[in-house]
């Protein structure tokens, strides 16, 4: 029988979890006193699953489980109950932005917050038996990721970046629906629907000129980020749209080794071996578009870098496919930027002195 506690309102209602369904544990990995006594002593955890009109909130390992509007209202009740808690994690799924409101106000109360990629969550639930799916289920599955996993908390973007990553999401939304037209333009039409459509391509170019003007003051509005454009956009092959997203996208670059800062990209060979077969190296995962921009920068660096075509034309000459060897690239361009960024060093001191 569920048991329920009001909380001064009656929209506050806690509520004993459902079970998960899940195979019983084998006698051996049942928990102990002793471990069920160390896992309340180190949490709370909480698991928030962000839908939007409502959010669920699971605690681990009270088993509490209570729900809010999606709202600036329900958010503050949600960031002032958890503040009470003093949880040692709590984690989001990063849901195509539904989750900064709600995680930006847990940051902001100076809660641990992570966002976490939902694949990664959905495979944790599945290799623990859970394989139903209900807002309510989620949350305590997240709960359960929060303690088990334990990721990395998510450090707080300030307004700044948050402005500026807004801008460039718009700029690459314009970009998208710019390519769109474009192909329309393609099929045969009636002529009345061609200058419509030619007429928005030109509203578009317009809005995309504007983005960039405002991406540029907002960049030379910041001493900081000025310093940071100025080192990446010396390097050939580094131009403002890459540098403004390595400055919105990857604000550890400059802070991390170059092996640490590969792999948040996802640039790093991963190894596919097992028993006596060596399978392929291969890179996945990482920031999508921080890598999608760096391999346009390779892409031209591989033509007018020295260093880096000297690089790629050397892969190439030991019988590396082009794209492997262009892969290679993004990694060496990426550990240079690294490090121009973490010593302050501008791209000509990187070159080799000529007599």
């Amino acid at each position: 029988m569920k048991t329920v506690k009001k909380l001064g309102s009656p929209a506050h209602i806690w509520e004993e979890p459902e079970q998960l369904p899940g195979p019983d544990k084998p006698a051996s990995c049942k928990e102990g006193p002793e471990r069920r006594q160390s896992l309340e002593s180190e949490g709370p955890y909480v698991g928030i699953d962000v839908a939007k009109d409502r959010l669920d909130i699971a605690i681990r390992p009270a088993g509490d489980l209570w729900s809010m509007a999606n709202d600036a209202p329900g958010i503050a009740e949600v960031v002032h109950q958890l503040a009470q808690l003093h949880p040692k994690l709590v984690v989001l799924e990063a849901t195509g932005g539904l989750q900064m409101p709600v995680a930006g106000a847990l940051a902001t109360a100076g809660l641990p917050v992570a966002m976490v990629n939902p694949r990664q969550v959905r495979d944790f639930a599945r290799a623990t038996g859970r394989l139903a799916k209900t807002d309510r289920l989620d949350a305590q599955v997240l709960a359960h990721f929060a303690q088990a996993v334990q990721p990395t908390p998510y450090a707080l973007a300030d307004v700044q970046t948050q402005d500026l990553t807004a801008l460039l999401t718009r700029r690459h939304q314009v970009i998208e629906m710019l390519t769109a037209e474009k192909n329309r333009l393609r099929a045969p039409r009636l002529e009345s629907v061609r200058q419509r459509v030619q007429e928005h391509i030109r509203w578009l170019q317009q809005e995309l000129n504007g983005l960039d003007k405002d991406l540029d003051h907002t960049i030379r509005q910041s001493p900081l980020w000025r310093e940071k454009d100025n080192l990446l956009r010396s390097v050939p092959g580094i131009g403002p749209v890459v540098s403004i997203t390595l400055l919105a996208k990857l604000p550890e670059l400059g802070t991390l080794s170059r092996r640490q800062i590969a792999a948040l990209v996802g640039v790093a060979p991963l190894n596919r071996d097992s028993g006596r077969m060596r399978g392929k190296r291969i890179v996945w995962g990482g920031r999508a578009r921080v890598r999608a921009a760096l391999y346009m920068a390779a892409l031209s660096a591989s033509r007018y870098n020295p260093v880096i075509k000297a690089f790629y034309q050397r892969l190439l000459t030991a019988g590396k496919a082009k794209k492997v060897a262009l892969t290679a690239c993004i990694r060496k361009l990426l550990t240079i930027l690294n490090a121009m960024l973490k010593h302050g060093t501008p791209w000509r001191s990187l070159l080799p002195q000529t007599s």
